[in-house]
């Protein structure tokens, strides 16, 4: 009985299981049959658009052209993120100030900031004026919205034409948004974002302040920037008061302000002038009628003699005041620098003549240096072979790999981790992590002391140190306490420098080698005075002091090492005529790079050759010309000074005779 009572308590339970499933499986047909139905008619419906033939192609080719449209949209979205982060500093922050700079000596080098009280509005300037620099650098410019494409076209169109450059299809707009945020390295990601901030300006500025800006901002030459410096410097006058010729001269510096300077070749400024009058009437902005008396009557510029400003130096010292003006301080102030121009002469002469001597030999068309006191004080800047063709500061601004003047870090963090010059390990060839460096020569010497390894720079040598002994993480953080301010990559091929660093990096960096361990000494600001005399900031007074990152014992070993790199190792080109120097060369993957980073006891300078474009050169290490160009220069810097010790070096001054003067301190 109670097992017939069970089997009647489960049924109704089993019989609505049963209904449950049954609904479930009919309602799952049924909306299946319903969406194969919907799918039917929909099909149904999109063939009465089907289309057959030459008309399906175009159809199907704008369908594709639409997915291809929305991926690069996406891409497009990606790149434009590091554009835009560049405006999200105050880009307009450098209007506040107006700097004039001094030497060392107390003389005038230049000024640096716009002056707004200076700054004419466009609408008050001369319109031959602004129509000469529209009819030469941007004829579209009130039709385009930052980005010309017929006008790219026909430049390109008139360069393939000439077989050469003779057209340049940047706008006003993308030149302004160069010089606002980035930099004139030849990078596919700099016109990249040179694109994208040229259409941020657009949408965020008017016309007229964009072509406001652009004048007042523009490199024209002999250290002015600007049409209102310009006027004054070229001709002495305000720019209210420009004729027709002086204002195609003053447009014509726009392309070339080093080549077409009236102050130094009056000729190829007056030819481009005339071009410039030819642009007018292209234009149809004046007659030829108009320009002729321009033609007939060129113009002639004030008489400045040679005038040459140090412009490397005052963009980088322009940022170095702006970093240590106080809050609430003035902005219009007399800057007294560390520069010293017979220093800055020597330095420019001797890169010139290497790279018009060798240049061609070697493949290779840039350079930069910086030289500065022991004690930190930046003496001399090149950043460039010509500020006027292009304002890129190649020593303070651009990253390339230091390849094996990277080393003395490496060994720097070892001695004062405990090794000594005469520790010894083994040169063999050796895998870290799939990565198998080999020497330069491709041969090895087995166990060396770190002090051979350094100065024929054994590449499995300090790979090692890191491996097994230093880890990199304390190399970068002995990098870092050095100075070294560009973020290393701290990858493990970064010790035999695969991770950029600039001139000016390494400059700072070897200092700490010859001031003793001590760091954070790097200055090219003495003094900040107002006008009236009121000091503002003076680096004696008012600069941290340095600060220890290497003790006595390791900067005796490391200069006790590098002192041998010129005189019997990969730098005997740099050596100097009776003065004693330490150094360390340093070459590239694939040549792309060459340096020579060297100190004696009066002077740090960093010397570094390459191309913009990264192209290889023929083959140049940084004991060739780099070695050349350093040892030029510094070899002029110690004429008719007092000598002074490498620390830690026990016969530092060569006396005449061959032998070695005992260290005095």
């Amino acid at each position: 009985m109670e097992e017939k009572r069970g089997k009647k308590g489960r049924a109704p339970r089993a019989s609505w299981l049963l209904e449950v499933d049954a609904w479930i499986d009919s309602t799952l047909y049924e909306a299946g049959f319903k969406l194969a139905r919907a799918w039917e008619d929909l099909t149904v419906f999109f063939r009465r658009f089907r289309v057959e033939g030459a008309a399906r192609a175009a159809v199907e080719t704008a369908s594709e052209g639409l997915t291809l449209a929305a991926a690069g949209a996406v891409v497009l979205l990606a790149l434009a993120r590091p554009a835009f982060e560049e405006t999200a500093a105050d880009w307009r922050a450098q209007d506040d100030y107006a700097v004039t700079f001094l030497d060392r000596y107390g003389n005038e080098i230049g000024q640096r900031g716009v002056i707004q009280r200076d700054s004419v509005p466009v609408d008050e300037m001369p319109d031959h004026l602004v129509k000469a620099v529209l009819a030469t650098e941007d004829r579209r410019f009130f039709e385009h919205f930052g980005i010309d494409f017929p006008g790219l076209v026909r430049a390109m169109t008139e360069n393939v034409r000439a077989n050469t450059i003779v057209q340049g299809g940047s706008t006003i707009t993308q030149q302004l948004a160069k010089n606002l945020f980035l930099t004139n390295e030849r990078t596919v990601e700099r016109k990249v974002k040179e694109a994208f901030l040229a259409l941020w300006l657009e949408a965020n500025l008017t016309k007229k302040e964009i072509l406001q800006l652009y004048l007042d901002r523009v490199y024209l030459g002999g250290g002015t920037f600007g049409i209102a410096a310009a006027a004054d410097f070229y001709f002495d006058k305000p720019v209210k008061e420009l004729t027709l010729a002086e204002a195609a001269m003053i447009a014509g510096l726009f392309k070339a302000p080093a080549r077409y300077a009236p102050h130094i070749n009056l000729p190829a400024a007056r030819a481009r002038a005339n071009e410039v009058l030819t642009n007018l009437v292209q234009a149809d902005f004046m007659t030829e009628g108009q320009v002729l008396p321009a033609r007939l009557n060129p113009a002639s510029a004030v008489d400045r003699g040679s005038h040459e400003s140090p412009d490397y130096y005052l963009d980088w010292a322009f940022e170095e005041v702006k970093r240590l003006v106080p809050e609430g301080a003035t902005h219009s102030l007399v800057a007294r620098t560390a520069f010293d121009p017979d220093l800055q002469r020597a330095v420019e002469e001797s890169l010139e003549y290497h790279l018009r001597q060798f240049g061609k030999d070697y493949d290779v068309s840039q350079g930069a240096v910086v030289v500065m006191d022991t004690d930190g004080a930046v003496r001399a800047l090149v950043g460039g072979r010509d500020y006027g063709q292009s304002q890129f500061n190649r020593a303070t601004q651009a990253e390339r790999q230091p390849g094996s003047s990277f080393k003395p870090y490496v060994y720097a963090a070892a001695m004062e981790a405990g090794f000594a010059p005469d520790s010894v390990i083994s040169d063999a060839p050796i895998s870290w992590g799939g990565w198998s460096p080999r020497n330069y020569t491709r041969r090895y010497a087995g166990r060396v002391d770190l002090a051979s390894a350094l100065i024929y720079s054994y590449n499995t040598v300090p790979v090692r140190l890191a491996r097994d002994h230093l880890g990199i993480d304390r190399i970068v953080a002995m990098t870092e306490a050095m100075g070294v301010e560009t973020k290393l990559n701290a990858h493990k091929t970064m010790v035999l420098g695969t991770s950029g660093m600039t001139v000016m990096d390494q400059a700072t960096g070897y200092g700490v080698f010859a001031n003793g361990g001590l760091a954070g000494t790097r200055h090219g600001i003495l003094r900040l005075t107002t006008h009236s005399g009121e000091v503002v900031f003076d680096h004696e007074r008012d600069a941290p002091p340095p600060r220890r990152v290497l003790s006595r014992k390791a900067v005796a070993a490391m200069n006790s090492i590098l002192v041998q790199v010129p005189e019997r190792g990969t730098g005997r080109r740099a050596a100097l005529p009776g003065v004693r120097s330490a150094g360390k060369t340093g070459t590239t993957q694939s040549y792309r790079d060459a340096w020579y980073v060297g100190y004696t006891g009066n002077y740090v300078a960093a010397v570094w050759l390459g191309n913009d474009d990264y192209h290889p050169t023929r083959r140049m290490t940084g004991g060739s010309l780099p070695a050349m160009v350093w040892q030029r220069f510094m070899a002029y810097a110690h004429q008719n000074i007092e000598l002074k010790p490498i620390p830690g070096i026990e016969n530092p001054l060569p006396a005449l005779d061959g032998t070695a003067v005992a260290a005095t301190g």
